[in-house]
């Protein structure tokens, strides 16, 4: 098979891909090749467009992993042909049988009968010469008139095993159920039967009443699978892995039985329908036929088909909430920041304090103390004063509360201070602020400092810019996942670093104030040259150029290629070092000035100038007109960050814990996560609500995100309240129909 690019793709991996995703086979090969020569899903959708017609990351990610995908299936293929052929086993009706499976599932269905086995009863079987009797009576030959007994008797040998004339029979029987379950064609039958009429099934495990409590509601489940949403089959899987649910997976057992004997079994004498006796196999030999059937189905078949479809079901449940979990994080990581600010952050707490911590615009830790607001009268007014005076002292311009323990007291009595009104105080989300504080990444940013410290830093730091620090935190622990840790552990990293890559080379990086972390993500770096950089920074200073990267070691040609775009350098030598237009198109934007008699900068500060430009007359073999439209947009807004403008939120006043809540309330709230079946509110109780996805709209939801999104401000009904289980259920739909937006009891 001829390669079709420098990738070594086979041309029908290419013409596969193209045709599921439809794209030209030219786009799918230009993505192959340009992974193969080490450029990143970033790069290739920002400054590759020419060359695949206009791809977006989604696109080029989804190229990327099918042919990945693809070239295992082909890994596979050559590895049963070789096989095969070792051992004399591969015929020309084989080899064409295999070179035209087309899933890894039809491969082994077709090597399951050649592939090297334990030994088995069939194999037993086979070894006391029982193969001839097997094949007569399962060849059920209308002409072949003989009694399965009188035949077996032929085979019984006490030496070999064969005691009697049921053992001959029995070992036929053995051998014939395993024809079944090795037959490929069965196979496919059986799976599209799975896929169609299986039950996802589910009963209370003997004994685990009490243990099994967080399981209930699925003590004596039963739901088609086809249908069974991913965080439901999830919650089932888990409750049978821990021993707590027997979950099975099949569809009704005479359905299956049923398509397996219209296969094997050819006729049952007269009651098995029209024509004479003679037209049909003698009634005993199609009974023995008939319980091998049903042997293998439940024995071999069977349970291989279901092992088979709860992995098929599983995948699926894994992919849908590694989606939501990825659409979640993506939100999360473009949240608006709040800029470069001096920041107060004040990670709470009642019994040991709340740990305060002042930072520069730049996030350097420049002060920390610890202050007993809620201790006593006393205390609190020492508090006030120590918060106060480090307002004035260090020109604080916002002010970061964790909102954990304590969060909305500490909030109540930080707005009791008559702060300037100029300074912002604002609820930041903690989750996952603990485990950075513990982490060998807040060790390396702050050596000096106790656990305390490092979060309340990384709270503050969290409303200044949450992409550049919720990138130092593993994805699993921010808490906008669903089902994380039942999930694909590979397969969640892979997803989850995608969104963190895509979300940074979107963003772009200042080099000469970026985290190591927040480098790594950045497009043809990773750990190692984000390490190189801080190293560099740190020993020669700032970076006064893009061209200066290439000083750094082992950042090489390449390196530079996918990254210097994505790399920003504000108040560098040359203007254009601050704007995602990468060095490559330097000359053509110099032209473009040249021509209109200015400079670069003059050009980026004109509307009128740019208005001028006629893009046509500098396209060329390396450049296109979607990168000059790309480069004009750029020269408007260099550097423009996509997150958008940060607004203040405030939850409503007096509204603290459960026991403020009143059925009917409207309240504010922020969106915390978005799952399967609903989304989680925020709504300043130190607990989140549930909205559940029937009362997200008065239409009809197919998906939660169709409405809401992690970090969206939300206006919510209060519709219960669970004290016993701290549980909180909510509606989005307004009962007045007036839009009102603020919080207080439904008139």
């Amino acid at each position: 098979m001829a390669s079709s690019s420098k990738t070594g793709m086979y041309r029908d991996q290419i013409v596969t891909a193209a045709g599921e995703f439809g794209l030209r086979p030219t786009q799918v090969t230009a993505v192959a090749d340009l992974l193969a020569e080490g450029a990143t899903v970033p790069f290739i959708a920002r400054y590759r467009k020419e060359m695949t017609d206009s791809l977006d990351e989604v696109q080029i990610a989804a190229v990327r992993d099918r042919l990945a995908r693809l070239a295992e299936l082909e890994k596979r293929r050559e590895a049963i042909l070789r096989s095969l052929q070792e051992r004399a086993l591969l015929t020309g009706e084989l080899a064409c049988a295999l070179a035209a499976a087309a899933t890894l599932a039809a491969l082994e269905d077709l090597y399951l009968p050649f592939r090297p086995k334990r030994r088995t009863r069939a194999t037993i079987a086979h070894e006391r010469g029982l193969e001839p009797l097997a094949s007569r009576l399962f060849a059920q030959d209308p002409a072949d008139r003989f009694v399965p007994a009188d035949v077996a008797a032929a085979f019984v040998d006490p030496e070999a095993g064969v005691a009697t004339v049921d053992d001959a029979l029995q070992g036929a029987r053995d051998i014939m159920a395993e024809w079944v379950n090795e037959d490929a064609e069965t196979r496919a039958a059986m799976r599209r039967l799975y896929d169609r009429r299986a039950l996802l099934v589910a009963k209370l495990a003997r004994g685990k009443s009490e243990e099994a409590a967080k399981f209930r509601d699925y003590f004596d489940w039963s739901e088609p699978a086809a249908a069974a949403p991913s965080h439901r089959v999830l919650a089932l899987f888990r409750g049978d892995a821990e021993g707590m649910l027997n979950v099975r997976l099949a569809p009704p057992e005479e359905e299956a039985l049923a398509v397996l004997e219209s296969r094997f079994a050819r006729g049952r004498g007269p009651e098995g329908g029209g024509g004479s006796t003679r037209e049909r196999a003698p009634v005993a030999v199609v009974e023995q036929v008939r319980e091998a059937v049903i042997d293998g189905y439940r024995r071999l078949l069977g349970p291989s088909m279901e092992t088979e479809a709860r992995a098929a079901l599983k995948a699926r449940a894994d992919e849908e909430a590694i989606g939501v979990f990825a659409q979640n994080l993506r939100e999360l990581l473009f949240s608006p920041p709040l800029g470069q600010l001096v920041i107060l952050a004040i990670d709470p707490g009642f019994r040991t304090g709340c740990k305060v911590v002042v930072l520069d615009p730049q996030g350097k830790l420049i002060h920390n103390e610890t202050v007993q607001p809620h201790q006593s009268e006393r205390a609190r007014r020492e508090a006030g004063e120590r918060i106060r005076g480090l307002v004035t002292r260090h020109g604080v311009q916002a002010v970061a509360v964790g909102n954990g323990t304590a969060g909305r007291e500490t909030e109540a009595f930080i707005r009791e201070l008559d702060l300037p009104t100029e300074v912002a105080v604002v609820m930041v989300n903690e989750s996952g602020a603990s485990v950075y504080s513990a982490s060998e990444v807040a060790r390396e940013d702050l050596p000096d400092q106790d656990v305390t410290v490092r979060g309340a830093v990384s709270i503050g730091r969290r409303l200044a810019d949450p992409l550049a620090e919720l990138v130092k935190i593993d994805p699993k622990s921010i808490g906008v996942g669903q089902y994380q840790h039942d999930v694909d552990q590979q397969a969640l990293k892979a997803g989850l670093d995608d969104v963190v890559m895509r979300a940074v080379n979107s963003v772009g990086v200042e080099v000469n104030t970026a985290s190591r972390q927040l480098l790594t993500y950045v497009s043809g770096v990773g750990p190692q040259l984000a390490a190189n950089i801080v190293v560099y920074r740190d020993a020669q200073g700032p970076f006064r150029s893009r061209t200066e990267l290439k000083k750094v070691p082992r950042l090489g040609a390449k390196a530079f290629e996918q990254a210097a775009g994505f790399l920003r350098i504000r108040d560098g030598e040359h203007p254009l070092d601050a704007s995602a237009v990468h060095p490559e198109s330097y000359r053509v934007v110099n032209a473009m000035a040249r021509d209109l008699g200015v400079g670069v900068r003059d050009l980026m500060a004109s509307a009128e100038l740019r208005g001028r430009i006629d893009l046509s007359r500098y396209v060329d073999e390396r450049v296109g007109l979607p990168t000059l439209q790309d480069i004009l947009a750029e020269l408007a807004k260099p550097g423009r960050d996509p997150r958008g403008v940060y607004e203040p939120f405030q939850f409503a006043p007096g509204i603290q814990k459960l026991d403020d809540l009143e059925l009917g309330m409207r309240l504010p709230g922020i969106v915390t996560n978005v799952t399967a079946f609903g989304a989680f509110v925020d709504v300043g109780v130190h607990h989140d609500g549930l909205v559940h996805i029937s009362q997200l709209a008065d239409r009809f939801v197919r998906h939660p995100h169709e409405v809401v999104k992690v970090q969206q401000r939300v206006t919510v009904t209060v519709m219960g309240v669970d004290h016993e289980r701290h549980r909180i259920s909510l509606s989005l739909k307004d009962p007045c129909g007036t839009g009102h937006e603020e919080a207080g009891r439904v008139p």
